[in-house]
């Protein structure tokens, strides 16, 4: 029987994991070595700055110990979603990263780079033509909204990395992908069904998380026309039936229906197995083709300049109508801006009281018992950063003096743990696209880019 085996080595590069975990998975002669590089989790912030959220020193870590493993080996390494969200940025600083590890470890290999950001003009013809639908509740499409956007990335399927095996890659980095793309690909590419090949796509996605206890390591997938056998490689983890089954769920609106590029992984007929302590088998999964391929895209917006302060109090007549004491505070600072000028259209203001309901705001459903100290988060979003920097202290300045019923205090309410007290956070986005657009072709969007690395040269081919 045919057996394909995958390694995935971290839930995000970047995150870490155990050598010898990774090791103990290059014993088992992997076909592929892979790490997602990113997600939507941290916010649109870093998609639309270019700017990775993992560190450049742990992501070169990480990268450097799967590269010298692979490449030696003449197993493809393969890293989606680069830098953190797949922008062409993110995409060039990864490059960057593989082409120091070559020189400082003298290795050679085929370099392919897989670009997602999408051109204006195509999706501008896409949505006259009627072939662009919203997810979910998100607004239809417009040319407006696709010009204010600051970038717009397909998550590519697995046929671009198809292309770039085919082509002899073997090191090949994306842009933004569907999360379990990369994995599938490689089993699709060796012939077996692509029910088996998602299934494990989706359960390589995040390193070890299919496994129990949580901690950073490795999985090693082997996959086969009929089934999926799950197994950790640190032996301080194992995957059980109910971990395996659980970690299905993990990022999906529907329990059993996982929507991918080209049509729908169906696991309600899933059977686990409990094969040893430390290994699961899948079956059962199923396979439905779309008569349509179609590529999700995301895009963020710039909404202006960011800044924010924290403060805490242990004030317990504060604490007990911390309520009245915040319609206080709110109505002091839009009094306050407008003596300095700045009418309260001019920015946004958000008071998260931790201990109160700063986790869920307005959706916390559990009665307020008041606690001995509580945090507030303050963030001020406006038009310019000098804006947003003087709203910040004036809020800061509110928070700290204003008067409240029973104040027994005649100096601050507040302790500051931070000096410098205000924080600029620069440039804020939001996300404004998140759209489904049908393609010619699954290859369609995403251009590939190849290098020959090697110790003392680096050319394109």
């Amino acid at each position: 029987m045919n057996e394909i085996r995958l390694l995935s080595a971290t839930p995000i590069l970047g995150y870490g994991f155990p050598e010898s975990s990774f090791e103990a998975g290059l014993a088992q002669d992997p076909h592929m070595i892979g790490a997602d590089g990113g997600s939507t989790d941290p916010g649109p912030y870093y998609l639309g700055a270019g700017q990775a959220f993992c560190s450049r020193v742990s992501m070169k870590r990480d990268l450097r110990i799967m590269i010298k493993g692979g490449v030696s080996r003449g197993i493809p390494v393969i890293v989606s979603t680069s830098g953190g969200a797949g922008g062409e940025p993110h995409l060039q600083l990864m490059a960057d990263i593989v082409r120091e590890i070559a020189a400082e470890e003298q290795l050679s290999f085929k370099l392919a780079l897989i670009h997602s950001e999408l051109d204006a003009e195509f999706l501008i013809e896409r949505v006259a033509s009627g072939r662009v639908q919203a997810v979910s509740r998100q607004q239809p499409l417009s040319e407006n909204m696709i010009n204010d956007a600051a970038r717009i990335v397909g998550l590519m399927g697995p046929e671009p990395y198809i292309r770039a095996l085919d082509e002899g890659a073997q090191v090949i980095l994306a842009g933004r992908s569907t999360d379990p793309a990369p994995w599938a690909a490689v089993v699709i590419r060796a012939g077996l069904p692509p029910a088996q090949a998602w299934y494990a796509g989706k359960m390589l996605e995040c390193g070890s998380e299919p496994a129990v206890p949580k901690r950073e390591g490795c999985l090693l997938a082997r996959v086969t026309d009929q089934y999926v056998d799950l197994e950790p490689t640190n032996p301080a983890q194992r995957c059980t039936t109910l971990s395996v089954a659980n970690f299905a769920l993990h990022e999906n609106k529907s329990p059993i229906h996982h929507a991918e590029p080209g049509g729908m992984l169906d696991t309600s007929d899933c059977v686990f197995e409990q094969i040893n302590d430390r290994m699961v088998r899948v079956s059962g999964m199923r396979w439905e083709p779309n008569a349509t391929y179609t590529v999700k895209i995301e895009g963020v917006r710039h909404t202006g300049f960011r800044a924010m302060t924290i403060c805490a109090t242990r004030d317990p007549i504060l604490i007990r109508d911390v309520e009245r004491y915040l319609e206080i505070i709110n109505a002091n600072i839009d009094e306050k801006t407008t003596a300095f000028g700045v009418k309260s259209d001019d920015y946004r203001i958000a008071i998260r009281s931790y201990g109160r309901n700063g986790v869920m705001g307005a959706r916390e459903s559990a009665a307020f018992n008041a606690p001995h100290e509580m945090a507030f988060v303050v963030e001020v979003l406006a038009a310019t950063q000098e804006v947003a920097n003087a709203v910040t202290g004036i809020a800061r300045l509110s928070m700290l003096h204003s008067d409240f019923p029973g104040r027994m205090c005649r100096e601050g309410n507040m302790a500051i743990p931070f000096s410098p007290s205000d924080i600029s956070l620069g440039n804020a986005y939001e996300f404004s696209v998140f759209h489904i657009v049908d393609v010619d072709d699954p290859n369609q969007l995403f251009p590939i880019d190849y290098s020959n690395i090697g110790a003392c040269h680096d050319q394109n081919s």
